[in-house]
């Protein structure tokens, strides 16, 4: 069974730049339902203010050289984004992706292998994180996971084998054993991204391979999946993720293929996505790899990692959710940015950078979308994911 490998928790607090916090690794609530966050706060003087401790998870690969030894946990400061290091849970093979469930207090990670699962993490107040066991995910080198808003369901996208997986979750987080799997047709399926729409009507599968995006709804009793439609990309786009504005009626989809991004209209009723017509990334010729897109909980501005120059594309976005409109790029203070995350508040943007093995943090002006960095890069090895509570 898998432990937290750190130095205690006292020794930790004590080294949070003065920050007197009573409990730095709550159980934090999802953005669907969000549960308890323990606040810490500096002393209160004339010369000081408040500050908030916020828990960081961060994925990894274990089975490369120089990679990681499991989840990493973390700290990190709300008004400073400094980043601060607890330990690691190990036991949990090659966690590339990371999600929590709605109640805060499960963790789940793929082990991105090619006999893939998926693995349950319990989150304890003390800090005692617990693995609660993995479930094969009936593929390979699952990439993605997330939780069905209802807490009930784990869904998984085996990249290697082109498939999509199901999982009960049970009252205590763990896994039962897998209730659905779809393969994806075709020459060469590469699932990458499974998630549920806003409406909470549709699962969206995002395949690389296929250049497609799948609909699909979930028997929320059975835990199956039913195909409803297919959004086709452009050929040779290779879609990698998508990521819903907030009003739930237009969704950004990264290509990592061709180096472009697309604004594509959802329809809750039917649950069809329509793809618009792809546009720049910002990088220019050569190629790009984009990874990831986020959008700020206003809906005012998008951002998107790109692995080949390194840099992070600020987008506006325009007409309600349904045009961005390209700012700038900057660069990114580390070398390929698999991944990208903003904190619950929308203040700080996170990015993973697999090669360099580090995570820059930047702070987000509310008002112009502005990207600055926070500072030193926190060093994490073969850093791929990291999840802000």
């Amino acid at each position: 069974m898998g432990i937290l490998r750190a130095t205690s928790r006292r020794r930790f607090l004590r080294g949070l730049s003065g920050v007197a916090a009573a409990a730095v690794l709550p159980a934090c609530g999802a953005a669907q339902d969000p549960g308890p966050r323990a606040r810490s706060q500096a002393a209160v003087t004339p010369t000081s203010r408040a500050r908030r401790v916020r828990p960081l998870y961060l994925g990894t690969y274990t089975s490369v050289d120089g990679g990681g030894t499991g989840i990493g946990v973390a700290a990190y400061d709300e008004t400073t984004g400094r980043i601060t290091g607890a330990g690691v849970i190990e036991g949990v093979g090659d966690p590339s992706y990371l999600a929590v469930h709605p109640s805060g207090r499960t963790l789940y990670a793929v082990n991105e292998r090619e006999a893939g699962a998926v693995t349950a993490v319990r989150l304890a107040d003390d800090g005692d994180h617990r693995v609660l066991g993995s479930r094969s995910t009936g593929g390979a080198a699952p990439a993605h996971l997330s939780v069905h808003p209802s807490g009930r369901w784990l869904l998984s996208a085996n990249y290697g084998s082109g498939s999509v997986a199901v999982h009960p979750i049970d009252d205590s987080g763990a896994l039962g054993e897998r209730t659905d799997l779809v393969r994806h047709a075709g020459p060469s399926p590469h699932a990458h991204q499974i998630i549920t729409t806003p409406d909470r009507g549709h699962v969206l599968a995002v395949d690389l391979g296929n250049d497609t995006v799948y609909t699909y709804r979930l028997d929320t009793r059975a835990g199956t999946l039913t195909e409803v439609s297919r959004a086709a990309a452009r050929p040779g786009a290779g879609p990698r993720h998508l990521t819903f504005h907030p009003s739930g009626r237009y969704a950004y989809l990264a290509n990592e293929l061709d180096n472009t991004v697309t604004v594509c209209a959802y329809d809750p009723a039917s649950g069809t996505l329509r793809p618009g017509e792809p546009q720049s990334t910002g990088t220019g010729p050569g190629t790009s790899y984009p990874a990831q897109l986020v959008v700020t909980p206003d809906g005012a501005y998008a951002y998107h990692a790109n692995r080949g120059p390194d840099t992070l594309t600020r987008y506006a976005v325009e007409a309600r959710g349904s045009r961005l409109r390209l700012l700038d790029t900057v660069p990114v203070g580390g070398d390929f940015p698999r991944q990208i995350a903003l904190s619950p508040s929308g203040g700080l943007l996170f990015a993973a950078n697999q090669r360099s093995g580090t995570v820059t943090v930047f702070h987000v002006n509310a008002r112009t979308g502005e990207l600055r960095s926070a500072g030193e890069a926190f060093e994490f090895p073969a850093a791929a994911c990291a999840l802000p509570l």
